[in-house]
């Protein structure tokens, strides 16, 4: 198994899930579960004037990941929704094989 970790930052007033919950995970869950991809998690906190998104998504294998995020399968895929309301985010995401099969 692989995990896709990513974090973003948003400003408070933004930091509801629901482009997550309603746009890109329903999106993989549809297009991609035939297909190597596991689930997610997300994880969120205060700091200050931001919330910290860290999010986890599962999938079988780099090839999966490949799938979802093409060739340079570390660059965030990000929907257009969330660009707008990302105050910043990291600008790669990181794959860690979890040892597991």
């Amino acid at each position: 198994m692989i995990c896709r970790l990513w974090h973003g930052w948003t400003t408070a007033d933004d930091a509801g899930e629901s482009c997550l919950r309603e746009e890109l995970y329903p999106r993989l869950e549809h297009e991609l579960s035939d297909r190597g991809y596991r689930g997610h998690q997300v994880f969120r906190r205060a700091r200050g004037n931001e919330v910290e998104f860290v999010t986890m998504t599962w999938f079988e294998s780099v090839k999966s990941v490949r799938g979802f995020a093409r060739d340079d399968y570390e660059t965030p895929v990000t929907t257009c929704t969330a660009a707008k309301l990302l105050a910043h985010c990291d600008p790669r995401a990181g794959q860690f094989d979890s040892g597991r099969e």
